[in-house]
């Protein structure tokens, strides 16, 4: 069990330096990879220093790879930019690349899940209707925060950080940013909460 789990965990780290180490080879703009990769780097570092005491579920990391590869990738190539997309836009005769909605859908499922496993590990909220209802209440919240950050971002470096903001001239792009989010973390809970508990459960008579 214990060389299976050693598998698992290099090959997550595996994946996840290659694909750094590919998203920072010759990126569009240095300043748009730090920014994009850097939340990447961060989360890596909390989830290391606390496995030992608090190891998340296999979904969850899983979860929280896919979303790290998809701010690397966007770090590589600005959200503006990502090269498949641009073809997804031309064929559907979209005016804009829209991979950032990717990201901000992402930024709404993965931490549902991340709230979801810590609220009900930690027996915070244990009614599954109040649970939901925080659970996306945190995710709204987060993405909130991470429009002010983007603000702060504009003000700051000024027109060096359009390539960071990756608005594309689109109006509503703050609210529609947002909404994804939102509809990420109602997809999570509607589309992962059964296998999530399975697995809670096996880490629950593991750690017995």
């Amino acid at each position: 069990m214990e060389k299976s789990f050693n598998k698992k965990v290099l090959a997550w780290l595996a994946i996840f330096f290659a694909v750094l180490i590919w998203s920072g080879i010759g990126p569009k703009d240095r300043l748009t990879w730090a920014l994009e990769v850097g939340p990447a780097v961060i989360g890596l570092v909390i989830m290391w220093r606390t496995r030992p005491s608090f190891a998340l579920t296999p979904l969850l990391y899983f979860w929280i790879l896919l979303h790290c590869i998809v701010l690397m990738v966007g770090g590589k190539y600005t959200y503006a930019e990502v090269p498949l997309f641009d073809s997804i836009s031309e064929a559907f005769g979209w005016e804009r690349n829209n991979y950032d909605k990717i990201g901000h859908f992402m930024q709404g499922f993965v931490p549902a899940l991340i709230a979801r496993e810590i609220l009900i590990r930690k027996e915070i909220v244990n009614f599954a209707g109040w649970r939901n209802f925080l659970i996306v209440s945190v995710c709204l919240a987060f993405s909130a925060f991470y429009e002010l950050i983007e603000w702060w971002a504009a003000e700051l470096i000024g027109e060096d950080a359009e390539a960071f903001l990756g608005t594309q001239g689109y109006v509503w792009d703050t609210q529609s940013d947002m909404a994804l989010a939102l509809l990420g973390a109602i997809c999570c809970l509607l589309a992962l909460a059964k296998i999530h508990d399975k697995q809670l459960s096996c880490l629950s008579l593991t750690s017995a």
